[in-house]
């Protein structure tokens, strides 16, 4: 069996040094997505005419096309018809497209958190003369926030996963370094070996944070 841990312990600080990358992609991205996919939810939640169907259409067309053509479309397509957006680089497209991707997913977890909170406290708090975006920004989204964080955090691990294909814009990440040495090297299973166990110590760092962010925020539904 022809397997070099001593190369292994060697590329791992090669690799280490593009990490910042590929977490810059993720948490970026993962920002705007929660951004856009609440207002999409809210929109969808409140039934708001035309805006409704509008939204329906954008979760529908973001989920529907795979996320390889998304960012091609974003990086090449659309200086072809827009020219201003030809000074547009590889990182900016990247986080556009999983922002545009993933909050299409999150819309539809964020609409169904605040379908699970009880609507009769909307009715409460107008009748203590609070404001409906009030009781939204103090209650509800509060409690909708707490329901959809499992889901959204397996929404921010399969992100972490995904920044792995913006190689492909020329983007040099994690992953994209990796098949650089690999190449160079010919060590190909040892250099991925390594890469897939940085993704997945990622992994098991986000999830410990979760879960302990999940027993805190717990605290304040035990009786």
């Amino acid at each position: 069996m022809d397997l070099d841990p001593l190369y292994m312990l060697e590329v791992l600080p090669q690799l280490l040094k593009f990490l910042p990358v590929t977490l810059l992609i993720a948490v970026a991205s993962m920002f705007f997505a929660i951004l856009i996919g609440l207002f999409v939810a809210l929109i969808r939640f409140l039934r708001i005419p035309v805006l409704d169907q509008l939204a329906q259409l954008y979760v529908s067309l973001f989920r529907g096309i795979p996320t390889l053509v998304q960012l091609f479309l974003i990086y090449y397509g659309l200086p072809q018809l827009f020219p201003f957006m030809t000074t547009m680089d590889a990182l900016t497209a990247a986080i556009v497209g999983f922002s545009l991707k993933e909050s299409s997913y999150l819309a539809e977890i964020f609409r169904a958190a605040l379908t699970s909170v009880d609507g009769g406290q909307l009715e409460a708090g107008l009748a203590t003369g609070m404001t409906a975006p009030q009781v939204y920004r103090r209650y509800i989204i509060p409690q909708a926030a707490y329901n959809a964080l499992p889901a959204t955090g397996n929404i921010f691990i399969s992100l972490l996963k995904e920044t792995s294909v913006a190689f492909t814009l020329g983007l040099t990440e994690l992953f994209a370094e990796a098949k650089i040495l690999a190449s160079a090297s010919f060590r190909f299973f040892e250099t991925f070996l390594v890469v897939g166990l940085v993704y997945w110590l990622l992994v098991i760092v986000y999830s410990w944070f979760q879960g302990r962010l999940e027993t805190r925020l717990s605290r304040a539904y035990v009786r």
